[in-house]
């Protein structure tokens, strides 16, 4: 599946909560450097859907606030 989802980097702690409309925003500790927080993001999701980060991929949107990030899927 594909989720179009909202990060909020530097948080207090990493969560993935779900707005009124059906919308993800995850929560990550990391900074937007270097790639920490879209790996941190990939660790959170995987956590909160109960997959591997294997079957996690941000698809879309790598240097935003918003992206894209398929769910379950094989990445083959």
């Amino acid at each position: 599946m594909k989720y179009t989802i909202k990060v909020k980097t530097n948080a207090k702690e990493n969560a993935v909560l779900e707005g009124p409309g059906g919308e993800l925003r995850v929560l990550v500790k990391a900074p937007p450097q270097e790639g920490r927080a879209n790996e941190a993001v990939i660790e959170t999701l995987s956590a909160h859907f109960e997959v591997p980060k294997s079957r996690v991929a941000i698809v879309g949107g790598f240097k935003s606030k918003t992206k894209i990030v398929r769910i379950g899927e094989c990445q083959c």
